[in-house]
């Protein structure tokens, strides 16, 4: 895989039972990638051990006055010097290419998994830790993957000199033999404490960042009550902590880079020192300790991976932990697959949730009620096939919930992209993301519904000349005008119709709105309750609202109250014959509801009654 073929067709089935089974994984999936960065690994090191020979052999024909031998010396040191330099520009390539690769399937993996869990991500896993995981952790794991191919190279090349030395001058050869693999093991023992420290580091890092991403999410709330300067003070707390474990963390990584440059030092005092010793037994010549003393100076070069592997692993296994934490989160309160392939329903289909026993009629404009807006968000989350989390539901266990049906079929044995195509649901806190308007509405749609149409029936006018006015000169088409991240440069309002637009562009076949329009006033959405209606006329439509506006233009109205449908009729109807209905939409208080059913004589009776109660205390407090 190269760096032009990105993305993947497919990133794979990762093993996420752990944060080392996951590098594991990732590593073996590219083996090809791994394997020629060894390749130029070995010729770059391995030209590297050899200069120190031909430099030995150099000095003894000058010694001897050998001018011959001299020049082929000459031309085998040029020879090196141009392996060197291929081997270490092909390593230094393909080491890159190894490394973005692993980081763009996990960034894939990431992705398929966050369209997978959809809105039940971020409530088992903290938004900050998301945001961590996607963008530092990865570069971490790419980072160990593309590291492993030169630690590996290095470590052959460490191995191939040091039998070469024992061969070449076995009494000074069994030195550096002994010392190397002691100097490669050194830091090992301080490793521990380090990893510690950085984990400490990481997790402060995470949640800084959850802190930050919170504060910015909110930052019109915090400016409305005051509230900067408060999550300031505890951002920039947050932040000297993240420092504080960085210090400690770097003090760490400083001395095993200390003890790095300190022993090999001490290894090369003692060649030099016991070298000069043989020389003057003549036990070993001059050309032979300037070969070995080369060898150990230049061993000191792949000696470096070995402290490098053991950082990027460091720094990777955790984060390859939090990514394989999130990567094996699955739809697990979803029902077992059905044998063989459930084929899509016929269209025309009625959605039906066993749950409550909701019943929406095909082709109908449905409004559905609901006193807990909690209990309505869940509500069109089923709706729409995402059965809720962790155990997460009104009151039933997850073994207990009954999937939503479409036209006799569950929605949950349905492929996943299948079950988005037929069932479309906007919460009511919908995200924009930046581009352009027009990228905006660039969604797998039927194309019977035009953005035109859609930002009509939306009540989009105001919103289209906000973003040409923020336009850079030149725009002139407002679907070219680009918004900002999350619409932030945008109004509550303006969002909201601008991502029911986008919804209704979509044009499926059941199309579920939670609040579409909690954040207008009353006269926008009157007419943006008559163009839904308009819009999606034929077409099977849910709005879960408790607005009369909204109601009063629904074919049909029902009441879910304790988690169960009451039966249905039009909203004047609900309003006049069902005092629960009444409570919700009209917010009456219960000694209200009392009054109203009373009769005029009973009434007065009863004010009089609460006067005289109201005088005696009174009185009595007097």
């Amino acid at each position: 895989m190269q760096i032009s073929d990105l993305p993947y067709a497919d990133p794979g089935v990762p093993d996420a039972r752990s944060g080392p089974r996951f590098l594991l994984w990732l590593g073996g999936t590219q083996l090809g990638g791994q394997a020629r960065s060894l390749c130029w690994g070995l010729v770059h090191h391995c030209a590297v051990a050899g200069l120190p020979f031909a430099v030995g052999l150099g000095v003894e024909a000058a010694v001897e006055g050998d001018g011959h031998r001299l020049l082929l010396v000459g031309a085998l040191i040029a020879l090196l010097g141009v392996a060197i330099s291929l081997g270490d520009t092909m390593l230094h390539r393909t080491s890159v290419t190894n490394w973005i690769t692993a980081a763009a399937r996990v960034q894939q993996l990431l992705a398929r998994k966050t369209a997978d869990l959809g809105s039940a991500l971020t409530r088992r896993v903290a938004a900050g830790e998301v945001v961590s995981v996607s963008t530092g952790d990865v570069e971490k794991v790419g980072w160990f993957v593309e590291a492993v191919s030169r630690f590996l190279a290095a470590a052959v090349a460490i191995v191939v000199v040091c039998v070469a030395l024992v061969v070449y001058a076995p009494s000074l050869g069994v030195v550096v033999a002994v010392g190397m693999p002691l100097l490669a093991l050194s830091s090992l023992p301080l490793l521990p404490r380090a990893t510690r420290r950085a984990d400490i580091q990481r997790e402060k890092a995470g949640k800084a960042t959850e802190l930050a991403s919170d504060t910015v999410a909110g930052l019109r709330v915090l400016r409305g009550i005051g509230g900067e300067e408060l999550f300031l003070g505890r951002y920039r707390e947050a932040s000297q902590e993240v420092r504080t474990a960085a210090v400690r963390s770097a003090r760490m990584w400083a001395l095993i880079s200390a003890v790095q440059v300190f022993l090999p030092g001490v290894l090369l005092v003692t060649v030099v020192w016991y070298g000069s010793s043989l020389v003057l037994d003549r036990r070993l010549a001059v050309g032979e300790l300037v070969t070995v003393f080369s060898a150990v100076s230049l061993l000191l070069y792949p000696l470096r991976s070995v402290e490098e592997i053991a950082m990027a692993y460091s720094f990777s296994r955790p984060s390859a932990t939090r990514a394989a934490r999130v990567l094996r989160l699955t739809r697990d309160d979803a029902p077992a697959a059905a044998e063989g392939p459930v084929r899509a329903p016929a269209p025309g289909g009625d959605l039906y949730d066993p749950q409550t026993g909701l019943l929406v009629p095909a082709g109908r404009f449905t409004a559905v009620v609901c006193g807990d807006p909690d209990l309505a968000g869940r509500l069109a989350e089923r709706l729409g096939g995402h059965l809720p989390g962790d155990g997460e539901d009104s009151g039933q266990r997850a073994g207990d919930r009954a999937p939503v049906l479409l036209g006799g079929v569950a929605l949950d044995e349905l492929a996943l992209d299948a079950a988005r195509a037929l069932v479309l649901v906007q919460d009511k806190d919908p995200v924009l993301l930046s581009g352009t308007l027009r990228e905006l509405f660039d969604v797998p749609a039927s194309g019977a519904v035009t953005p035109a149409a859609a930002l009509e029936a939306a009540q989009c006018g105001d919103v289209l000349e906000a973003v040409l006015q923020s336009a850079p000169e030149g725009v002139t088409d407002p679907m070219d005008a680009r918004i900002t991240e999350r619409g932030r440069s945008l109004s509550g309002g303006q969002r909201q119709r601008l991502a029911l637009a986008r919804s209704l562009v979509a044009d499926p076949e059941v199309l579920v709105l939670d609040e579409p329009t909690s954040a207008v006033d009353s006269h926008t959405e009157a007419r943006i309750a008559d163009g839904i209606a308009a819009l999606r006329a034929g077409r099977t439509t849910v709005v879960l609202a408790s607005s009369p506006l909204v109601l009063d233009r629904a074919d049909r109205v029902v009441l879910v109250h304790e988690g169960v449908a009451l039966p249905a009729g039009t909203h004047r109807d609900l309003l006049r014959d069902e005092p629960r209905y009444r409570a919700v939409v009209t917010r009456e208080t219960e000694e209200e509801q009392r009054l109203d059913g009373l009769s005029p004589t009973a009434l007065d009776e009863g004010l009089t009654d609460r006067l005289e109660e109201e005088l005696t205390e009174i009185e009595g407090s007097a």
